[in-house]
């Protein structure tokens, strides 16, 4: 009766209008009903999967109603709510549900994992963090361009405790980002009740830790969440800051709907039946004579119509046939490179001049570029390449971050996504391990499973010789050329380092950029004044010959280069790679079907390492023109001690002498 749902909820309107009500109403009508069109399904066996967020529905409507309509949104697995108030035509994803072209996603990934520009929806990964440091990034986006936006991130009282939660909120806090942070409060992570994964009474306490404002407001009751978003999303416009909102709520079904209820006390389960946000709300407009019997019909009957002539579409839509070409055209975004060639002018200058060259051109090329690292605004960075930037393009495009790699990299596939580019250097490529992932599980697939790009360059400072230790002197480019999406670069000259970063910056794809600390003050090439590109995928011949074909890359060209001086009256092909992602197979394959025998020389340890897959490689193609093994030579099979014996010991210089002689004798 009335008076049971005005004591369970209060519904204080404010200055809503009846139109507005009624609005919000048949907003939160529409996935409560396609929910329970789904369960249908599900039972029937016409759908395999479906994460229910049935006695969530007033939070993503809710929120998405309070914001503006160019305003990006990220939600989750339970905000179906979100997708419907943006009015994305539901054959669309019903096609995407099962899988076909009419989706976002080609059939590549699944449920809510999509994002689509055009309803400036920016779609979750299973690994729940990493989408609160894109929010960072879009919402840094909008803080550099003055925009006046605010952007609104989802995610669960489970994912709270992920490192990315604490690293994403720390961000937004240090940085001003006008961020909505979101936890949807609903009482288990999959089975794991509340008690299990926090001791704080309230999850938005946790903001206060970093300075920001929290809130806590009733997830059921969709006049609260509407009003209460909209005067704080309002605020924030106008004073860019961001905010964590706790919505209390409850899963009213499993995590998805294999996983049932069981672990669920049924007093809980009871409890919460009653604060149902759709039959209280509908209630509550009853009860003011807001909303009439017959209106109320014609809504559910025509909602209903409108789901089923979308499931009919979806349902006669044909299912996708795989084609190869299209399955590895779509895993990098296509980039019609142009070379910009350089002029005559030139300077001797070392490596790490030519690395601090190319980022400065390339910022003054790309005005919406943003580059963000440990220490690199007025300390110039550890290593100085960016000394002197903050005096040209100011703090707000040269950012030092806190030390947090992981929420750094997600801030800048939000950079990518809001329009800008982003380049990130990691202090030592040691650090990246603290940041794989949204590189490895973002980045890397974003292009692939939803068609947008990730405009980002990281910058890894790499390599032994040293005498820095474990922790400062790994060179771990075969992390990444395992992982399709991502493109590597490791330049072992100046005039390459130059060339190839503007290009890697131009690229539209996210580009791993290896810089070989030894190399920095070491070497020294005359390299053009001015603003030039060079191919990436592209080897370097560095000398022509007969005898033998050495293929490297970094440091270790320099090694080879010495090696071959050292010996002598050696004909050989001495192949940098420059990209090891792509990979110039064509040079390769050439040299050596020329001269028959091939050592390749890395600084990566053994077994793992890219030397590996080249030999792969040859022995797969050139086969026939073989006249030897093919050779691996590098660094072994352990990390990287400190002390210079056991790190001359460690690296492969001292062995690839007498490996190449060898191998010429053989």
């Amino acid at each position: 009766n009335q008076l049971n749902f005005r004591q369970i909820m209060n519904f204080e309107r404010g200055n809503l209008s009846n139109d507005q009500l009624l609005d919000l109403y048949k907003k939160i009508i529409k996935p409560r009903l396609i929910e329970e069109k789904m369960l249908i399904l599900i039972r029937q066996g016409k759908v395999s999967k479906w994460f229910s967020g049935i006695g969530q529905e007033a939070i993503a409507v809710g929120v998405t109603a309070a914001l503006h309509r160019d305003e990006y949104i990220l939600p989750m697995h339970r905000n179906l709510g979100v997708f419907t108030s943006r009015e994305i035509p539901l054959y669309r994803l019903f096609s995407q549900w099962q899988g076909k072209a009419n989706g976002f996603t080609k059939g590549r990934d699944r449920s809510f994992h999509f994002g689509t520009q055009e309803y400036n929806i920016v779609g979750m990964i299973s690994h729940l963090g990493p989408q609160l440091g894109v929010a960072d990034g879009i919402a840094l986006a909008n803080k550099l361009s003055e925009s006046g936006k605010v952007t609104a991130v989802f995610t669960g009282e489970g994912a709270t405790s992920e490192g990315d939660f604490h690293e994403a909120l720390n961000i937004a806090s240090v940085w001003d980002l006008p961020v909505l942070f979101i936890i949807e409060n609903n009482g288990y992570g999959l089975s794991t009740p509340t008690n299990e994964q926090y001791r704080c009474e309230n999850l938005a306490d946790k903001g206060v830790g970093y300075g920001m404002e929290p809130h806590i407001i009733d997830g059921n009751n969709i006049v609260e969440v509407y009003n209460k978003i909209s005067a704080i999303t309002e605020s924030m416009r106008t004073n860019p800051r961001p905010v964590l909102i706790e919505f209390k709520t409850f899963r009213m079904r499993g995590h998805e709907e294999a996983s049932g209820t069981k672990y669920v006390p049924q007093e809980l389960m009871d409890m919460w039946a009653v604060k149902d946000p759709v039959e209280n709300f509908k209630k509550y407009l009853f009860s003011e004579n807001i909303l009439t019997e017959q209106t109320d019909a014609m809504w559910h009957s025509e909602i209903k119509k409108e789901i089923d002539d979308n499931l009919l579409i979806a349902n006669n839509e044909a299912a996708i046939e795989a084609s190869l070409s299209e399955e590895l055209n779509d895993v990098y975004k296509p980039f019609n490179f142009v070379e910009t060639k350089p002029s005559e002018a030139v300077e001797n200058i070392r490596f790490i001049d030519a690395i601090t060259a190319g980022l400065r051109q390339s910022m003054q090329k790309y005005e919406k570029s943003v580059i963000m690292g440990q220490d690199i605004a007025e300390y110039g960075g550890a290593f100085k390449i960016t000394d002197g930037f903050v005096a040209e393009f100011g703090k707000g495009r040269v950012r030092n971050t806190p030390i947090c790699e992981s929420a750094v990299v997600s801030t800048a596939m939000g950079l990518s996504i809001a329009g800008y580019k982003a380049i990130v250097e990691m202090q030592f490529a040691d650090f990246v391990s603290s940041g794989f992932n949204p590189i490895v599980n973002y980045l890397a697939k974003n292009h692939y499973r939803w068609n947008e790009k990730a405009d980002v360059v990281v910058r890894m400072p790499c390599g032994g010789g040293t005498q820095a230790g474990p922790f400062h002197s790994q060179t771990n480019e075969a992390w990444f050329t395992k992982t399709p999406g991502l493109k590597v670069v490791y330049p072992a000259f100046p005039y390459d380092a130059k060339g190839l970063l503007n290009a890697a910056i131009e690229d539209p794809n996210p580009v791993m950029f290896f810089e070989h600390k030894q190399l920095y003050r070491s070497i020294k090439q005359d390299v053009p004044t001015d603003y030039y590109t060079l191919p990436l995928g592209k080897a370097a011949v560095l000398r022509a010959g007969s005898d033998v074909t050495v293929i490297s890359f970094g440091a270790a060209v320099h090694w080879a280069i010495e090696t071959l001086d050292k010996i002598g009256n050696i004909s050989a092909d001495l192949i940098d790679l420059r990209s090891l992602q792509p990979l110039d197979t064509e040079a390769i394959y050439a040299s050596v079907k020329k001269t028959g025998k091939v050592i390749i020389l890395q600084e990566d340890s053994m077994f793992g390492g890219i030397a590996s897959d080249l030999s792969a490689l040859i022995m797969e193609n050139c086969f026939k023109q073989l006249d030897a093994p093919v050779k691996r030579v590098a660094s072994l099979d352990s990390p990287i001690p400190f002390t210079k014996a056991l790190e001359d010991q460690y690296l492969p210089k001292s062995r690839f002498e007498e490996e190449l002689k060898n191998l010429l004798a053989y």
